[in-house]
């Protein structure tokens, strides 16, 4: 087995943005063969975390899935003059803050549903495994929106309530580029609050109205992150997911869809790249919807 962040991949899709990407390796785990978050629910997925740079200045958009991944992040862009860096969590899950440790020194900013979460489930995070042991808090937090100046480029923090309640996007305003944490995936979102879908549907839409062009999300296929993000249809074909996970209540057949098939019309429009390590997960999304419970 690889150390941890041996594996890991570094991009630049834009000049000011770097993604550190790992997973998605056929055969390969990152820390254990037993069942555990960060192989199964990360690593075999595919993760992506990014920096905005300019300058001396640099914001990091979650903490990856490991001290290591961590901490080749931060070597990374102080090897590239960067002397300030900032920490944004896009939500409180476990593998968007596993590296707070190594920027516990940094200003660690979220919005103050996420801070609320992380304070909740400490006990959780801290116990899981891999264990997130401490549990770096953050240090800075806000309500709705913040605007934020990195060395040059104007920042835009925007929480909506998508794939959980207290998720944080971030804008690059002259890109009009979105980071969209776990909010949009490729092929489908992981329903993590399946309660809450009505909600999300909602913020979906909100998100649809703001005039992006490209988006990287924190997990989808390399080569597309690579090639400077997906377009806005990434936000359609998640609205089109949702709005039939929403049908299952009344149309108990479309539990017995595999994936492909669910989402056929978005594979065939080139919109979402089917990948197989995604059926669980849309099995476990049917699951959760239809008992109204997620798993940990």
């Amino acid at each position: 087995m690889p150390p941890l962040g041996s594996t890991l991949r570094i991009h630049r899709p834009y000049e000011c943005v770097y993604a550190f990407y790992d997973g998605r390796i056929d055969g390969v785990r990152a820390y254990s063969d037993a069942p555990n978050w960060l192989d199964d629910g990360a690593y075999s997925l595919g993760v992506c975390s990014y920096a905005v740079v300019s300058g001396e200045d640099a914001l990091v958009y979650d903490t990856s899935i490991s001290l290591p991944h961590a901490r080749i992040i931060r070597k990374t862009l102080e090897g590239e003059g960067v002397r300030h860096i900032r920490v944004v969590l896009s939500h409180w899950h476990v593998d968007h803050v596993a590296g707070n440790e190594v920027f516990a020194d940094c200003e660690i900013i979220a919005n103050d549903l996420t801070a609320k979460a992380l304070l909740d489930n400490r006990d959780n995070l801290e116990n899981r495994d891999p264990p997130i042991r401490p549990l770096v808090m953050p240090n800075r937090t806000f309500g709705g929106e913040l605007d934020l100046k990195i060395g040059d480029i104007d920042v835009i923090l925007r929480h909506v309530d998508i794939h959980s309640h207290d998720g944080t996007m971030m804008i690059l305003p002259h890109l009009k580029l979105l980071f969209a944490g776990d909010a949009l995936e490729d092929p489908v979102t992981y329903v993590s609050e399946p309660t809450g879908l009505k909600r999300h549907l909602r913020d979906i839409d909100r998100m649809a109205a703001w005039n992006l062009t490209k988006i990287l999300p924190n997990h989808g296929a390399e080569e597309v992150i690579v090639a400077d993000g997906y377009g806005p249809g990434l936000i359609d074909a998640t609205r089109n997911y949702v709005t039939k996970l929403l049908r299952l209540g009344n149309e108990p057949e479309l539990a017995k869809q595999d994936l492909q098939s669910f989402v056929s019309e978005d594979i065939r429009a080139g919109i979402i790249q089917y990948y197989a390590p995604y059926e669980a997960v849309h099995a476990e999304n049917v699951k959760a919807v239809l008992t109204g419970h997620a798993e940990e």
